[in-house]
């Protein structure tokens, strides 16, 4: 029988307290509330650790490389407790033939009951053979472990999107895991990102272990907990695009006063994330509070939508028919009316006061 969590965790030298604290974070991270702590403990006690395959296509491994920083819980934690890893590439210690009997034994042992985490996408054109595992194509890998799983994670831009091996003219045709053919009648769950943020991912791992269900999705296919908002709604630099206060070129004053960074390309009023409430490294930062405008690296082909520097022309934000351009031409028209209105009635009463004096 599968170990489970706490089984582990014991084993290991954990003591009850530092476990209950564990479940307590986890539950933070899920953006559970405190009476939630309990059940997430109860899971963890008795339900047994989840099989995965971690496969790999087209990608550039930053979603694994995301994923082994997180901090709640941590990624050890997730790898070696929470989940039965059976198989990834990337952190596993097999190689060669005996890494790849593993995902038969894993397929064998645990038929439709192992949840089937893919980073990165196969190429369709000339029968996959652009991204080869093991001596045959990707597409096949990914198919075979697919015919078998009990529902599918896509991590990241690559897997959910296509992203940029995907854009155009894409001649592998690289193709997200939801457009292969043979996989669509699969539960599948989205995780978008370049990479996606650390904790989303164990989050979402966590979540499935504690409720045995996905997460709520949106209409994408992604979870609402964490893809709800858009990272416009609570960055920290809001304030500053209501009030019409941009950052216009690079390092200008604006700039340096931490000002919007919406004229500069940012891609937040358009994009669904939770960097500017989650943020990365531990809650440390993120692109837009270092300085950079968000890319939009979360949405579907963002690769494709022009320069990362152009930023979008119909924001509305101060009603149906207004969007950030135009409030703030009619902010620069109502200040020359009034400045001019001003210099008016000055002319006036200076004319005035010099025919009095006349």
């Amino acid at each position: 029988m599968t170990e489970t969590f706490y089984d582990v965790m014991r084993r290991q030298g954990i003591t009850r307290r530092s476990f209950l604290k564990f479940c307590s974070l986890t539950a933070s991270a899920l953006g559970l509330g405190p009476a939630m702590v309990p059940r997430i403990a109860e899971a963890m006690e008795t339900k047994p650790r989840i099989p995965v395959l971690w496969l790999h296509g087209l990608e550039c491994t930053c979603c694994s490389e995301s994923f082994i920083r997180s901090a709640h819980p941590l990624a050890k934690d997730v790898v070696l407790s929470m989940i039965s890893l059976d198989y990834d590439d990337t952190i596993m210690a097999a190689a060669g033939h005996q890494a790849e009997a593993i995902i038969e034994e894993t397929i064998e042992k645990y038929d439709g009951n192992y949840i089937l985490a893919v980073e990165g996408n196969p190429p369709l054109d000339q029968d996959g053979m652009s991204c080869i595992i093991s001596g045959r194509p990707f597409l096949e890998q990914l198919k075979h472990a697919a015919d078998h799983c009990k529902a599918i994670i896509s991590w990241g831009s690559c897997a959910s999107w296509g992203c940029v091996q995907a854009a155009r003219p894409n001649p592998t045709r690289a193709t997200p895991v939801h457009k292969v053919p043979g996989i669509a009648d699969k539960p599948i769950i989205k995780v978008p990102g370049c990479p996606p943020i650390a904790e989303v991912m164990t989050a979402v791992i966590t979540y499935i272990l504690t409720f045995e269900k996905f997460p709520e999705l949106d209409r994408q296919g992604r979870p609402k907990m964490f893809y709800s908002q858009r990272i416009h709604d609570k960055c920290y630099r809001r304030p500053h695009f209501d009030a019409g206060q941009f950052v216009e070129e690079w390092d200008d004053e604006s700039a340096r006063k931490g000002y919007c960074l919406y004229k500069m390309g940012c891609k937040g009023p358009t994009t669904y994330n939770a960097c500017s409430t989650v943020r990365w490294n531990g809650g440390l930062s993120f692109p837009v509070q270092a300085g950079h405008p968000c890319i939009g690296c979360s949405e579907n082909g963002f690769w494709d939508k022009g320069s990362f520097y152009q930023h979008v022309t119909d924001t509305h934000q101060f009603g149906v028919e207004a969007n950030a351009d135009k409030v703030g031409l009619a902010s620069a028209g109502i200040v020359c009316a009034a400045a001019a209105a001003h210099a008016a009635v000055t002319a006036i009463k200076n004319a005035q006061k010099k025919g009095d004096q006349e």
